[in-house]
């Protein structure tokens, strides 16, 4: 299973432009308008398939869920190819979200155009973003990697939360995430990418 670290898009980039359709509802999504009023927007790059997002899902969703509650917005987006993965398309993610009872959208991004702007390199990948739309997380969920052991608490990204919840900036010593890279279509992979 090939580790690859999240880019560490710099602290303080503007939220890029993100418009997507979401997986279960067929809505369309726009992230600046779904943080409009909340204390911050939570960005997460994942997919049904890799083994890195399974590893930490059901802690994923509750971290997600909890951010919510404390009235931040929250993405979930998948940038893989379909056609090379087909468990990673538009009904197999509505499915997981069904049957997980996900309260945040699942975006497909089927041009894989919102993970360039994002410079989002790997599943799981975290972006969090102030009141202001600024970056000021990113970075992994916590220390536990399957092949680990080390228990999945996903306190990195809750400390992230916590400190815009109290109106403080978190910490910026922050760890990259490390997942599974994005699956790109054919000549599609960015320059930032290897």
């Amino acid at each position: 299973m090939a580790e690859t670290p999240s880019t560490m898009l710099p602290l303080g980039t503007p939220l890029p432009p993100l418009r997507l359709k979401d997986a279960v509802s067929g809505r369309m999504v726009d992230t600046a308008q779904e943080a409009n009023g909340r204390r911050g927007l939570l960005v997460m790059f994942i997919c049904n398939h890799c083994p890195f997002v399974k590893h930490i899902r059901s802690e994923l969703v509750r971290v997600a869920h909890a951010a919510l509650d404390q009235n931040f917005a929250v993405v979930a987006v998948n940038s893989n190819d379909e056609k090379a993965f087909p468990e990673d398309g538009p009904e197999e993610m509505r499915r997981l979200a069904q049957g997980e009872r996900w309260r945040f959208p699942f975006l497909f991004d089927e041009t894989q155009e919102a993970a360039k702007a994002f410079r989002a390199a790997c599943t799981p990948d975290f972006f969090l973003f102030d009141g202001q739309l600024r970056l000021a997380y990113r970075g992994q969920f916590d220390d536990s990697r399957p092949s680990n052991h080390k228990p999945i608490t996903g306190d990195s990204l809750s400390a992230g939360l916590g400190a815009l919840a109290s109106g403080r900036a978190p910490p910026a010593d922050q760890k990259p995430s490390v997942g599974c890279n994005i699956k790109w279509r054919p000549g599609n992979a960015p320059a930032y990418y290897g």
